[in-house]
């Protein structure tokens, strides 16, 4: 096992068109990549791929710096932050940073600081990526033995990933702490609209954090999706980050069971393929997270939820025309059924028409309205309040939506705000991710199959079929 660094692939690799290009001494001779497949010509080169990384994550910070001072830059206080294209300031606002009451933005200096961080960071990272890229070793196994890795040793390879799930453990902690220790976070079902608070009493029961992950994903379940209070999602980080740093200490302590060695491909391609799939459930998960939950993404930050909307305009119109003379208990609509409120199968009272798809959503403005058997007349013609009719009013107008069909009956016509919801961009965009990553997994699993099996599917490029073809002209 010494010299194994030292072999340039352990397994046979696409012969490609053009050997004659190389770039910076990587050649496509010496590695089997040509350049432009990229970290490929680093496999055997540990400082050199550290280089790639570190450089990656300084690309990645500079980003999020950099974006987050735009955003701080064009941040209008009198606006909401879903009306003004923001992605990175309404992440901060949950936190906790710079908010007050009803999700109201009193102080912009924490998301400055925060993109200076991070530009601060991206510099160091930036430095650290060129030095391995360019000065550095290229192998990290002679000079620093704990650094360096040969892809075939599963022992070291799972006291990396144990090293990976503690980092991740801390990450999941910092959130806890945050929450319980240092300010508190934005809590969209404080009482009155909304406000910042510090969890005091967090859902440590195992039934309830692991009776999420046993639930329907399906309507009125929802999974690990439908949590709809902070101390369940904080709770939550906590056994997370608790099962995080103890499986990362089994992993650096344990060597992989026989099983384990048996099952598994033990190659670099082959870890890509699971990192991939493992980012593609977690950008799948997100997509949902964020398109249907209004807890982990308050609706004051980034819009409304879809069926926040199609809800709230129902409310709306039961508002005004209550006030107009309707009975809005009794009030039939064109098909027969009720026009403001109706019953579901199950017998609680819902809101009519169009809406009735969205009986099972819950949102802060509206719970108050409910009683045991669903929404309660007596509430709905007594206990209105102002901030629930302004919410409502601005959420029917913001819907996350911009479509041709029906859309449960949400004013998609010219009179509505014309704008795109930062949850269609984030929900559509981790959708997207989420597809090209389980593609690139399934891409990098066969290759990885098939070089540990021995061969690799591929055209044999000295007797391409269209070399023997006619020209097309």
């Amino acid at each position: 096992m010494k010299t194994l660094y030292s072999l340039r692939r352990f397994y046979p690799v696409e012969t490609l068109f053009n050997g004659t290009l190389a770039l910076a001494g990587r050649d496509q001779e010496t590695t089997g990549f040509a350049w432009w497949a990229g970290n490929a010509r680093l496999i055997n080169l540990s400082g050199k791929l550290l280089g790639a990384h570190v450089a990656h994550a300084g690309l990645i910070v500079f980003w999020a710096g950099g974006m987050n001072l735009f955003e701080v830059a064009h941040f209008v206080p009198e606006k909401p932050m879903y009306e003004q294209g923001l992605i990175l300031l309404p992440h901060l606002a949950t936190l906790g940073w710079g908010v007050g009451p009803g999700g109201e933005v009193i102080d912009t200096f924490p998301y400055f600081v925060s993109g200076v961080l991070h530009l601060i960071s991206s510099a160091v990272l930036g430095f650290g990526g060129i030095y391995h890229a360019l000065l550095g070793p290229e192998t990290l196994e002679e000079s620093f033995p704990f650094f360096g890795y040969v892809w075939k040793d599963r022992n070291k390879m799972t006291t990396i990933l144990g090293i990976h799930l503690i980092l991740l453990g801390i990450g999941a902690f910092l959130l806890v702490f945050k929450a319980l220790y240092f300010g508190g976070v934005y809590d969209t079902w404080a009482p009155g609209g909304g406000d910042v608070r510090k969890i005091t009493n967090l859902t440590l029961s195992p039934s309830i954090i692991f009776g999420y992950l046993l639930k329907s994903p399906f309507g009125g379940e929802g999974w690990i999706v439908s949590v709809d209070d902070l101390e369940d999602i904080i709770g939550g980080h906590v056994w997370l980050g608790s099962i995080c740093l103890l499986g990362g200490i089994w992993h650096i302590l344990t060597k992989p069971f026989a099983w384990a060695r048996r099952a598994l491909v033990w190659s670099g391609e082959a870890y890509l393929s699971y990192s991939l799939a493992a980012l593609s459930v977690f950008g799948f998960i997100a997509c949902c997270f964020v398109w249907f939950n209004n807890t982990a993404y308050p609706s004051e930050f980034y819009g409304p939820t879809g069926p926040e909307a199609s809800q709230a305009q129902a409310f709306t119109f039961l508002v005004r025309d209550q006030r107009l003379g309707a009975n809005v208990g009794s009030a039939q609509g064109p098909t027969g059924l009720g026009k403001y409120l109706m019953r579901s199968p199950t017998g609680e009272v819902i809101f009519g028409g169009e809406t009735m798809r969205f009986w099972d959503l819950r949102a802060p403005w509206l719970e108050p309205l409910r009683g045991p058997n669903g929404l309660d007349l007596s509430r709905l013609k007594k206990d209105i309040q102002p901030w629930q009719e302004r919410r409502s009013a601005e959420y029917m107008t913001h819907a996350p939506l911009g479509s041709l069909n029906s859309v449960g009956g949400v004013a998609t016509e010219i009179n509505a705000v014309n704008y795109v919801s930062p949850r269609s961009w984030l929900a559509t965009s981790h959708f997207v991710l989420g597809f090209f990553l389980f593609v690139g997994h399934l891409w990098h699993a066969g290759r990885a199959r098939a070089a540990a099996a021995g061969f690799e599917k591929g055209i044999d490029r000295d007797f391409e079929p269209v070399l023997s073809m006619t020209p097309l002209n």
